[in-house]
Parts: structure tokens; sequence; C-alpha cells
């Protein structure tokens, strides 16, 4: 038989969990509460971009997508092809593309400015590598940096094959003209990468350089959505990707 004590005490446990469910319900239920069509629980936003090289390249020297980036994330402002730190960035079309250059014919093709970026891959080498989990793959796709756990091994930027990994050389708050204090700025000695404006994504913004550009030249989305906009280019158009042959799977698409 039960004495008192743990009469209550399990009577106790049951009336919190009854209390808890409710709350609980009301989480699953308002989970997708603003997006445009309500979505199986068990559903999972896959996010995605895609670049019209052909759009991008009615302005050569357009920088707006770059600009965007760099005054949201605290980006410094250092040349040096050592130093520098970018979270988007652009060159040429042969050198994103090595690969592709013998099927492209045209010449204007081959110098195309290509907008380049972290591609936030399927199966991130980065991540596999980084000793102190630092670097990390969220469930929506994003592949993350965590500030605070890098000791600046640089074990991911000697993986990642895009070149999408800058290192802070110096205290990167001495090059900045102005501060967002809604972004986190860095340290000297820790690696940085593009976040696909994860921050801006939970407040239902688009990413900052999607929201720069004013050729329509970048589109972001979901990839599980059948109705969003980055699924329905992808269906349309034929697409591709940077360096395929590593089974990286990258979630940046080119189309041209």
């Amino acid at each position: 038989m039960l004495d008192r004590r743990k009469f209550l005490k399990i009577a106790g446990l049951s009336v919190a969990g009854i209390m808890l469910a409710p709350t609980l319900n009301i989480r699953d239920e308002t989970l997708f509460a603003n997006s445009s069509k309500q979505k199986p629980k068990h559903y999972s936003r896959k996010w995605a971009m895609v670049i019209n090289l052909e759009a991008c390249a009615k302005k050569p020297d357009c920088r707006d997508c770059i600009e965007a980036c760099n005054i949201v994330h605290n980006i410094p402002d250092l040349s040096g092809p050592k130093e520098e730190v970018k979270w988007i960035w652009q060159t040429p079309y042969i050198a994103a593309f090595p690969e592709h250059i013998n099927m492209v014919n045209r010449e204007e093709v081959k110098n195309l400015p290509v907008t380049v970026l972290c591609n936030h891959c399927e199966n991130p080498p980065c991540v596999k590598v980084c000793p102190t989990k630092a670097t990390w793959k969220r469930e929506d796709g994003i592949v993350m940096m965590d500030y605070h756990r890098c000791i600046g091994c640089r074990y991911c930027m000697a993986a990642c094959p895009y070149g999408a990994r800058s290192f802070n050389w110096f205290d990167p708050r001495l090059f900045l003209k102005t501060v967002n204090r809604g972004f986190p700025t860095r340290t000297r000695g820790v690696v940085e990468k593009c976040n696909f404006c994860e921050e801006r994504l939970v407040r239902g913004l688009m990413p900052a350089c999607v929201e720069a550009c004013k050729e329509n030249a970048l589109v972001f989305g979901d990839l599980a959505a059948i109705d969003s906009d980055v699924r329905k280019i992808l269906k349309q158009r034929h697409s591709f990707v940077r360096k395929p042959h590593l089974g990286a799977e990258p979630k940046v698409f080119y189309i041209l």
C-alpha cells in the first residue's frame, strides 16, 4: 500500500501533467500560424536560395546585396585578400563553375559576375570537422556558427570547398563605421560566414541580400513547400549548383 506522502507526490505529478498538456497543444497548433497554408505537424522547413545569373548581370557593378549584408551583420571593411571578411561576394563565372566552363561557348557568360555565399549544404563538410561543434546544421537546413564556441582552428575553412568562411585576424569591431545593435559583433580569432539571415527569418523577414536586390535576381524560400517561389522556379527552369561532384548538395541554386 502507498503511504500518504507517496500518494500526494503521485497525485501532484498527475495534476501538473494535466495542466501542462493544453499548453503543449497550443504550441503545436500555432507553430505554423504565420504560414500561407497550415502544414502538418511533422513538416520541416528547408530554406534555399535561387540566383538568376542573367538578372544579376544586368548591373555587373551593383553591390546592393553585398552592402546590405555587410551593414546588417557588422562585417568589417578589410580589403586585403587574406584579411577580408565576406559573407556574400562576387567572383567570375569561370572561378565559380570551373567544371562547367567547357560546356559554355559564349564569352559573355564566361565573364559573368557570379554572386556566391555559404551554400548551406545538405551534407556540410564543415560541420563534420569542427572539434567543438561551433558550427552545426539546423533542422531547416541552415548551417550555423556559434562564435563563443569557435576556437579558431580553421578546420571548417579547410573543409569548405567553396571558400565561404572567413577568419578574423584582427578585432573586426575596430573596422566598423557603424554598428547594428541588432546583431552581435565578433572578436579576433573566430570564423564567420553567411547564416541565411536566420535572425531576420524568425521575424518573418527576407534575408537582407534578397530584400536589397532591385533586379529580383535573388529568390529565397522554403524548398519543402510546394507553393514556394524557389520550388516553382526549380521546377520550371534548369538549375545547377557549385561543385556537385563533391556530394555536399548545396542549397544555393543558379539559373542562367
